[in-house]
């Protein structure tokens, strides 16, 4: 079991969360990770550079002018290649950079990316996170007390809250929706922050079927 400590807005701890690590895939898989965090970083790239050949460059392809008994070099359309303005010889053609992944694997890899974040201890949470109205500096003050000094991700349920409103002015802090949560953006930050519902809520939806449900787990029990 993983004990991720519980924090209020001032930063003192009031509660815990247990979770189970072989619901997160028992142990920190690198090689996983690497996986899906290469396969996520190829699909976003575009893949639509494109150059002009000489098949697509504009212009006549009359010969400028005898093959023979000119004195100067052959030469045949000024749309080749090494003339100025002609195609490129070798251009650049829209390319595919997407990678697939089982979906097994995919949601194991976010799943152990959570896994990765509570054993090296950059899971922030907060036992209730509601603001009354879009304020930075109340915002920052949060930071301030939970210790966050370094990059920070923020789940959230609705990125159109105050809460999420309230850290868009802030450069070192990236908003998500909890549920959009993936290798990619959680390997990118060094902290996690959410608070304890909604942490519980994602994790029961991403254990799947046949995985056992991750939520807090009564002190009694142990």
């Amino acid at each position: 079991m993983i004990e991720i400590p519980v924090f209020n807005s001032e930063g003192q701890q009031v509660d815990t969360l247990k979770l189970d690590a072989q619901a997160l895939g028992g142990e920190v898989r690198p090689a996983l990770l690497k996986l899906a965090y290469v396969r996520i970083h190829a699909n976003n790239r575009q893949g639509n550079a494109a150059t002009k050949n000489r098949a697509r460059t504009e212009g006549s392809t009359r010969k400028l002018y005898k093959q023979k008994h000119t004195g100067n070099a052959r030469r045949g359309a000024i749309r080749t290649n090494i003339m100025r303005g002609g195609g490129r010889g070798h251009g650049k053609v829209p390319h595919s950079w997407r990678k697939d992944m089982p979906d097994k694997m995919r949601r194991l890899a976010n799943r152990n990316a959570i896994l990765a974040k509570a054993v090296d201890g950059e899971i922030k949470l907060v036992d209730h996170l509601a603001f009354a109205k879009p304020n930075t500096k109340q915002f920052a003050h949060l930071l301030a007390a939970l210790k966050i000094e370094r990059s920070c991700l923020l789940a959230v349920p609705d990125t159109r809250g105050h809460e999420a409103r309230s850290a868009a002015n802030l450069p070192e802090v990236s908003v998500s929706r909890i549920e959009h949560l993936n290798v990619f953006n959680l390997l990118n930050h060094r902290f996690l922050l959410t608070d304890k519902p909604t942490l519980e809520k994602y994790l029961a939806a991403a254990a799947g079927p046949g995985l056992p449900e991750v939520s807090a787990i009564p002190e009694e029990a142990h």
